[in-house]
């Protein structure tokens, strides 16, 4: 997402993307030294985070900032976070399928519970500045998709521009480009050999490393959690 909205932001033209490391085109609102990278980008800024709404700054209610809220199957978002712990050094080892996903699922991760973010950005969903859109959406219709964040933020490409926009966001594109692949995080932070942050890019991963009762098991926890969410995923 952050990639889509650098290309938005300068219009389909990919040198930005690609002479730029991406954490300093969309700097982390939760990283200390972070501010000072995105005082350095003109406005209007493109910010990161993880941040549940709970933690988010409440100067965003009052505030003409948009919101693209990017969500994801949460079995794929465990898997994938499972694949990302062991390169991160600053995180302990995942240990096996079995004990993350347990992990996982009791909420006991960096930025807390997969269902607690959720339902609490849900809360937000009235709002005309926050907008909506799931991974698979995206792997679905990735220029429907870019053509309704367009219009969301109030940006209009034309279809050449769009069309860059979705070549350059690609998954194979990204991979091969260094300044969004994170190959340039430090081997201090991140041990390569062990894991990539742009491994797979795809939807349904998680059938290749969850047993039938680790996926029954899921499933339970999940709906137990997302019950009375007035809202329907393209993973349910």
């Amino acid at each position: 997402m952050s990639e889509i909205l650098s290309l938005i932001q300068s219009q389909g033209e990919p040198s930005w993307v690609q002479n730029v490391p991406l954490w300093e085109r969309a700097p982390w609102i939760e990283m200390d030294d972070h501010l000072q990278i995105a005082l350095k980008n003109p406005s209007p800024r493109i910010l990161n985070t993880h941040l549940p709404f709970q933690l988010f700054p409440k100067s965003f209610l009052h505030s003409k900032a948009k919101v693209v809220y990017t969500l994801r199957n949460p079995r794929d978002a465990m898997v994938s976070r499972y694949h990302f712990s062991k390169g991160f050094k600053v995180l302990k080892d995942p240990g096996t399928v079995e004990e993350f996903m347990e992990r996982f699922l009791r909420g006991e991760m960096e930025y807390g519970s997969w269902f607690d973010h959720v339902k609490g950005w849900m809360e937000m969903k009235e709002r005309a500045n926050i907008f909506f859109i799931t991974y698979e959406e995206l792997r679905q219709d990735l220029q429907g998709s870019v053509q309704k964040i367009c219009h969301f933020l109030g940006k209009e490409l034309n279809s050449q521009q769009i069309d860059s926009v979705v070549e350059n966001t690609s998954f194979h594109k990204m991979k091969d480009n260094k300044m969004s692949n994170f190959s340039l995080t430090p081997e201090n932070l991140f041990d390569h050999t062990k894991a990539k942050f742009m491994r797979k890019g795809i939807s349904g991963d998680w059938k290749n490393l969850l047993t039938v009762a680790q996926s029954e098991r899921f499933d339970r926890v999940y709906w137990e959690n997302m019950r009375g969410v007035n809202m329907t995923f393209p993973w349910e």
